[in-house]
This record gives structure tokens, C-alpha cells and sequence, in this order.
């Protein structure tokens, strides 16, 4: 099960961790900051990318926008979304459950600073009806992912 694997993947680093699992589905940040009664910003959207045979998941607040020429820049080449089947064959989870750790397949992971504005967010903890309250000093710690900035500039 993909959350169990979340939940002891979270305990080496934190016991009071604890992914939440929904009946309702959290699969879309609309659906997500519904649910949990927060606003789509604290939910921290994770997107794999692939630039040729390389692969980078990208984790930002689900308010912003993803600038491709960061992500060209981080990944040294033309990025495309990674298709479903890709998805779940690198992470080991499903798209909608995607969690930025625990995963089958070592990757870099790049953490969006826009989420720092927020005291906790909300990523996914392994299925689409799932969501880990973490702050992004652990998210940072959890997933030893670099800090950048991929947002679209306005």
C-alpha cells in the first residue's frame, strides 16, 4: 500500500508525521484545498518531468505556475510532463497521489520556494484520497530536494 510506505517512510524522520487518507478524493488541488479546508496554495503539487532520459519531480504551491525554461535550465534539456505509465513506473505512485519521497526510484526532487510563505502544506501521501500536513523545513529535509525558483514570471 502506498500510503503505509509514506507513513513509514516519515516516521525516520518525524513521529508526529501522519498522512491523513479522505473518502472524498484529493487528487486535484481544488479538490485537496476543499477538502482540507485551506487554500489551493498549501497544496504542494508534485510534477515529473523528462528531459530526454532524465526525469526531475518538481514540487510547488498549487497556486503558481511552472516556468519550462527553469525546468529546461535544472534538467539540461527539453522537458516534457512524464506520461502516467512513466509516473507510476518512477515513483511508484499513481497521478493524483503523487508524494515527493518514498519513492521507487531516486530522482532529483526540486522544491519550489513559493512554498515557504505558508506554515505547513499539503503534499500527497501515496493515493488520490490522501494528503501529509508537513512545513517546508521537513519537506526539505524529508525529500533532500533543492530549493529553487520555477515559477512563471509574471
Amino acid at each position: 500500500m502506498p500510503v503505509q510506505r509514506v507513513r513509514e517512510y516519515v516516521k525516520q524522520f518525524d513521529l508526529n508525521l501522519e498522512p491523513i487518507e479522505f473518502t472524498e478524493k484529493t487528487s486535484t488541488v481544488e479538490e485537496a484545498a476543499k477538502v482540507l479546508g485551506v487554500e489551493p496554495g498549501q497544496i504542494a503539487k508534485s510534477i515529473l518531468f523528462r528531459a530526454k532520459e532524465h526525469f526531475g519531480l518538481f514540487v510547488t504551491a498549487g497556486d503558481v505556475k511552472v516556468n519550462l525554461k527553469r525546468v529546461k535550465a535544472l534538467l539540461e534539456g527539453k522537458p516534457k510532463m512524464a506520461t502516467p505509465e512513466e509516473v507510476e513506473e518512477v515513483t511508484g505512485f499513481r497521478v493524483g497521489g503523487v508524494c515527493p519521497f518514498a519513492m521507487r526510484r531516486e530522482v532529483p526532487i526540486y522544491l519550489d520556494e513559493s512554498m515557504q510563505r505558508f506554515d505547513v502544506v499539503y503534499t500527497a501521501a501515496g493515493s488520490a484520497s490522501s494528503a501529509l500536513p508537513i512545513t517546508f523545513s521537513q519537506l526539505c529535509e524529508v525529500t533532500g530536494g533543492s530549493v529553487v525558483n520555477v515559477l512563471t514570471e509574471e
